[in-house]
């Protein structure tokens, strides 16, 4: 009776150990958390995020990369365009998009930001020798936007909402498109976007028309599903790399010149 008693304990031992080893290894390697954050974005947007090949690079991309692995943690990046991007981050199919999102009132509402990476203002693309020397001219004439952008609230601002002035794209190279083949007078987009397009592309004769009195500032912000747990984490790692140096680096070696850091800490 003792040898069976204690042949008994040593065999339920061994079963609580084979058990205590599996749930260990479920734990550690089967979990979600060691699974790359799902990001999305809308690569057509250079130089923030486009295209070289089957590749996602820009602006955006080395930014969000130093940030997450500051962060500590990896990224699986996917290019899914405008409205799928911010369909997947509110439905929580997505973890985290970037793709130069301007942080809004509106936004806001359904979106969590984090602090602000980006300084921006809209202004407007036009073919060299247009009439159209600010946003007031844009009245009666034909404006192409990126659809769901501060592009098209600028331009129902002044032409009003659901204008048939107003012609909306998928994104801003349809716009721009539409613009070189007589569709439309004038395209609104970020300074950013329609100054890289008309300096990598001097043979389409276009040229950037600033209004400062009618174009507000913007920030952009990586963007997150509402009450995500992520922002916290994320903010901490953007102020870090402002700090540190990493962001003037990156900012510095796509557009030649050095951010307003300060600006960027005083729009928190």
């Amino acid at each position: 009776m003792k040898k069976l008693s204690k042949l008994s304990f040593l065999i339920i031992l061994a079963i609580a150990i084979v058990l205590s080893g599996c749930g260990t290894s479920e734990t550690t390697s089967g979990g979600d958390e060691n699974k790359p954050l799902k990001l999305v974005t809308n690569a057509a947007y250079a130089p923030m995020e486009y295209m070289e090949g089957d590749k996602i690079v820009g602006f955006d991309i080395d930014f969000i990369e130093a940030v997450a692995e500051e962060a500590g943690y990896e990224l699986d990046i996917n290019h899914v365009g405008w409205d799928s991007m911010l369909l997947e981050a509110k439905e929580k199919v997505a973890d985290l998009a970037v793709a130069a999102i301007t942080i809004n009132d509106d936004r806001i509402e359904t979106y969590d930001f984090s602090v602000p990476y980006y300084l921006s203002t809209n202004m407007i693309l036009v073919k060299e020798g247009s009439d159209i020397k600010s946003a007031d001219d844009l009245i009666g004439k034909t404006v192409a936007v990126q659809n769901g952008t501060t592009g098209q609230e600028s331009a129902e601002a002044l032409l009003g909402v659901n204008s048939d002035s107003i012609k909306k794209f998928e994104d801003n190279n349809l716009a721009i498109q539409e613009l070189l083949n007589d569709g439309a007078d004038a395209v609104i987009a970020d300074n950013t976007v329609v100054e890289t397009y008309v300096k990598n592309n001097p043979e389409q004769k276009l040229e950037v028309v600033s209004d400062e009195q009618n174009f507000a500032p913007e920030f952009y912000g990586i963007l997150f599903p509402k009450g995500s747990e992520l922002k916290e984490d994320f903010d901490k790692a953007v102020n870090t790399i402002l700090d540190n140096g990493k962001y003037a680096e990156i900012y510095k070696e796509w557009f030649g010149t050095e951010p307003d850091i300060e600006g960027l800490k005083a729009a928190q």
